[in-house]
């Protein structure tokens, strides 16, 4: 069995790959401008690394990478962004909404790869999921859709209980359940 890190660092790889083989012949080393919310060391960007190394890229020879962390503070992100764009990255990998959005903003022509965001569509991040448009493609939690379903998983395993707990960092300005409340179980929790 494959570990889940891996694969999405393989996934997320070949996404970043994919534009990057497009520009070879006008850089000699492409470079990944990675804007991370948290840290660089975070598993995410270890699974990125992770990713390009099974694609056959060697970090420092064959492909560089610029990561620029804001260490929690999202009031950070759109400066560093704007930092990437004016290093002529080839391609911005982010990871979270707030990220995403600074990218956006940020250019309208290098490709954008993003990860890990609930509801790009309802975030106006992309038109739709089959055919993002502009420069953004990416990974998504689809959160709003499946929070009914992770509900009723969790009813499932667990049929005494009456209260669920939700955690959020009250410091990601997205909301704690994507951009739509889920719709209760068929045989709602009282």
């Amino acid at each position: 069995m494959i570990d889940r890190r891996v694969f999405i660092g393989t996934l997320a790889g070949g996404l970043v790959a994919a534009p990057l083989s497009a520009q070879a012949q006008q850089a000699s080393v492409p470079r990944i401008g990675v804007l991370a919310p948290t840290t660089c060391s975070h598993p995410n960007y270890q699974a990125l690394r992770e990713g390009l190394r099974a694609l056959g890229y060697v970090e420092g020879k064959t492909i560089i990478l610029e990561c620029r962390e804001a260490a929690g503070r999202y009031e950070r992100v759109p400066e560093l962004a704007a930092e990437l764009v004016r290093l002529r990255v080839d391609v911005l990998v982010t990871d979270g909404l707030s990220p995403a959005r600074a990218a956006k903003q940020a250019t309208k022509t290098i490709p954008i790869v993003m990860g890990t965001v609930g509801d790009p569509v309802g975030a106006g991040l992309v038109h739709s999921l089959a055919r993002p448009g502009a420069n953004i493609t990416g990974l998504t939690l689809t959160t709003a859709e499946m929070n009914t379903k992770r509900l009723e998983f969790l009813k499932a395993i667990t049929p005494g209980s009456s209260h669920v707990g939700v955690l959020t960092n009250p410091g990601n300005p997205g909301p704690p359940w994507g951009y739509a409340r889920p719709r209760p179980p068929p045989d709602r929790w009282d």
